[in-house]
């Protein structure tokens, strides 16, 4: 079996802390290890690392690295999509690859799984997978469903036969998110499920039902991996369930009866993880008197809050979100709001990460921006110049190593030096722990446009 993680989504319910550039599959906020982490760890009690392909858009490739390497699964295998097309390019893709790539042959069977989610006791979950395996080498598609605690509104839901001791029955249709009135009867009846993205199948099985439902797909992937991957931007954008699960005859579902899951799809349901007994959830520096029902998430300042009931605050160094409880997916409506005006907020974080390492914007205005830069041993930045601005680089840790032309040179901590306009520098970092600088940009033209870069790489500079 190979497992497929789908970690491509740029997410917006988790806006200030979930960015374009930092999704919320790298977000460590449900314990110390990334949302990515928790997935692929959950997987390697199922299959070895080299057994698990990571279907990931190319802006964050070098995150999936990171992530890998801090559990030692560097053998996992990573597809960065050319651009967005939805879950149906994205597994229709990733299976052309395990053909071949790992020259898996047709009755391979795939499970394919968001990044994302929150899944415990992880054995019970493992155990599932391994049913459903058993299940999908029967020519079925079989996906998890799990088993609804309360009237949701904002998940779609399984239809599905009833059946005894949690076995796999056939699934009758999948329905919307419903409303209120809709979601309380599909309670109610007791044969209804939360849809919550996994899927397995055999590769025949899915290339069939993708042919007879959406062969525009297939007749892309029937040319090769590479083929696909250069025409990929011609895929539909359409999900798995539309294209395939909502149509095909082979869909089983496998309920998850007794695992704990999650999809921390809203600030709603990180609350529901975190809630102490005043259903409060605070994480930060946080001074509380008298709250609850109130979720507070700090970053690096004191939050105090008196007599707050019912309320959602979110605070980032450049945003700030204050909510009611139980209105989190709106949130999403303020990132479309963003995006139009085109603000970075919806784009950028104050730190941002970098294949090298990241630096984090200190303050700026228009002539001048000063950030704090931070390079990972053995890393680099590449060799470029600017025409409209000067440079002001103090090391306050570690030894770095700039050219400045062709003239190469040491500095150390609390040295210095200057990068005149229109002048080819480079810096690295040779020594073993983190450079960190001080980086002074002045200028009547601050902008990352303003970058001539002298060896091509690929690689954000």
């Amino acid at each position: 079996m190979k497992v497929i993680i789908l970690a491509g989504g740029g997410g917006s319910r988790l806006f200030p802390l979930s960015r374009d550039c930092y999704p919320k599959q790298f977000l460590h906020i449900i314990g110390e290890k990334s949302l990515l982490v928790q997935t692929i760890e959950r997987f390697l009690g199922v299959v070895e690392a080299k057994d698990i392909v990571v279907v990931t858009n190319e802006k964050y490739v070098f995150h999936v690295q990171a992530e890998l390497k801090s559990i030692n699964a560097q053998e996992a295998n990573i597809i960065t999509e050319p651009i967005g097309r939805n879950t149906a390019p994205a597994i229709a893709l990733a299976q052309r690859y395990c053909q071949d790539i790992l020259k898996c042959e047709d009755d391979e069977v795939l499970f394919v799984s968001p990044s994302d989610h929150l899944i415990n006791p992880i054995k019970s979950f493992q155990e599932l997978v391994k049913k459903a395996e058993s299940v999908a080498k029967n020519d079925f598609i079989v996906t998890l469903g799990i088993k609804p605690t309360k009237p949701e509104t904002g998940y779609g839901y399984i239809e599905a036969e009833k059946a005894d001791g949690g076995q796999a029955s056939k699934v009758i249709s999948f329905k919307e998110k419903p409303d209120i009135e809709t979601a309380q009867s599909y309670l109610q009846a007791g044969n209804y499920y939360w849809n919550a993205g996994m899927f397995t199948f055999n590769i025949k099985t899915m290339y069939n039902e993708l042919k007879s439902f959406k062969p525009e797909i297939t007749d892309i992937i029937d040319n090769g991996y590479i083929s696909a991957m250069e025409n990929f931007a011609q895929m539909p954008d359409i999900s798995i369930d539309y294209a395939v699960a909502e149509k095909s005859q082979k869909m089983m579902t496998m309920p998850m009866s007794d695992i704990y899951w999650n999809d921390i799809g809203s600030f709603d349901a990180i609350a529901e993880v975190l809630a102490d007994k005043d259903n409060n959830a605070f994480i930060g520096d946080v001074l509380t008197e008298d709250c609850t029902n109130t979720m507070v998430i700090g970053d690096k300042r004191l939050i105090a809050g008196i007599d707050l009931d019912n309320l959602m605050i979110i605070d980032t160094a450049d945003a700030l979100l204050v909510a009611q409880r139980g209105q989190s997916q709106k949130v999403k409506n303020i990132v479309n709001r963003l995006k139009k005006a085109n603000r970075k907020e919806a784009r950028e974080n104050i730190t941002m990460y970098r294949p090298w390492g990241k630096y984090t914007l200190l303050t700026e205005s228009d002539d001048y921006k000063v950030r704090k830069v931070e390079i990972n041993p053995g890393e680099s930045l590449v060799m470029q110049m600017h025409y409209h601005r000067s440079e002001h680089w103090t090391v306050i840790s570690g030894t770095g190593k700039i050219t400045i032309n062709d003239k190469e040179s040491i500095f150390t901590e609390n040295q210095s030096t200057y990068i005149p306009m229109g002048v080819k520098h480079k810096l690295e970092n040779p020594g073993k722990i983190p450079l960190i600088i001080i980086e002074v940009q002045s200028g009547k033209y601050i902008n990352d446009a303003d970058v001539i870069i002298f060896k091509k790489e690929k690689e954000f500079i």
